[in-house]
């Protein structure tokens, strides 16, 4: 877990800390882990570096902080997955959309998936986020369950990576209902269709 910000002068409410934080999200995303500096980060911040170490303790305190996905995403995620079996797919991709579009969440997303590419704390933690809390395909036994899942998977964070990190048109300026029409229904099929090629039953 990322170390709880430490309260800081004048900033009990965490202003600094967030401004940290996003500073942070940006410059590991755009430049990965050797390129990040703590000075860097603090001079985007406008902070003085002494500061990021008083919250973060380290440039690895400070990563963990910057890819931790927000508590209220993970509750999100938990409870999308009690959708109606018929309607999980469509349920599902919102979500994420969603997610991308919020203005905590996005960024976090956005540094999880440019970081995870090239640094092995983070692609971990990306591991264990997938295989903990996005496969929960719940009606079925583990084996069937965890294949089900990392096809969701693979396909939320393909369409992440395409739609906001590369900006691929057309999917980049799809409408929400466009997307949902064009890739609810294999989602749709990786929760509850044949997956052998076969008609579903």
């Amino acid at each position: 877990m990322p170390k709880k910000p430490a309260a800081g002068p004048r900033d009990e409410r965490g202003v600094l800390a967030a401004r940290i934080l996003a500073a942070a999200r940006e410059a590991f995303a755009e430049t990965g882990w050797a390129g990040t500096t703590i000075r860097a980060v603090a001079r985007a911040a406008d902070v003085d570096p002494a500061l990021v170490y008083h919250y973060f303790d380290s440039k690895e305190g400070l990563l963990d902080a910057a890819t931790t996905p927000p508590a209220r995403w993970l509750e999100n995620v938990a409870n999308t997955w009690a959708t109606p079996v018929d309607d999980l797919g469509a349920a599902l991709l919102r979500l994420m959309l969603g997610a991308w579009a919020d203005d905590e969440i996005g960024p976090v997303l956005r540094a999880i998936l440019q970081t995870a590419a090239h640094e092995p704390a983070t692609r971990e933690k990306l591991r264990r986020v997938v295989e903990s809390q996005l496969i929960g395909v719940s009606h079925l036994d583990d084996d069937e369950r965890r294949m089900r899942g990392g096809l969701i998977s693979s396909q939320l964070v393909g369409l992440g990576m395409m739609r906001y990190i590369w900006k691929v048109e057309p999917i980049a300026t799809m409408t929400e209902d466009e997307l949902v029409a064009a890739v609810a229904p294999n989602l749709q099929r990786y929760v509850s269709g044949a997956l052998d090629g076969k008609p579903d039953q």
